[in-house]
């Protein structure tokens, strides 16, 4: 089990990384889904993480589940390792950032939003 001061910064973290509304990120989680022939239903687009940080997204701290604390840490970690340490936005010039920019994004975080 998570302590008060623990959850509050982790809720901290995971609101600092993730800097994509839940509007923003159910539009992206749909979009990349999408191709010419099918489209999954809206509440099923996307990966599992991005789901549940959808999810996450749209409670309150007093609702969260040692799942969802599982998934804001995974997030947290995932996001710190893979976006510049000063946090600035990372410029698309090659097919490597738009990849990461993407991955990056299905987790909440698109790194070109100050």
């Amino acid at each position: 089990m998570t302590d008060a001061l623990e959850l509050d910064a982790l809720w901290e973290d995971f609101h600092r990384v993730v800097n994509m509304t839940s509007a923003e990120l159910a539009a992206w989680l749909r979009m990349r889904d999408a191709d010419e022939e099918t489209e999954p239903l809206p509440e099923n687009a996307g990966t599992p993480t991005g789901q549940h940080v959808l999810s996450i997204l749209q409670k309150r701290r007093t609702d969260l589940t040692e799942d969802d604390i599982r998934v804001m840490r995974k997030v947290v970690d995932t996001v710190t390792a893979q976006t510049d340490p000063e946090g600035e936005p990372v410029a698309e010039g090659t097919p490597e950032d738009t990849r990461r920019r993407h991955r990056l994004m299905t987790l909440g975080h698109d790194p070109l939003k100050a």
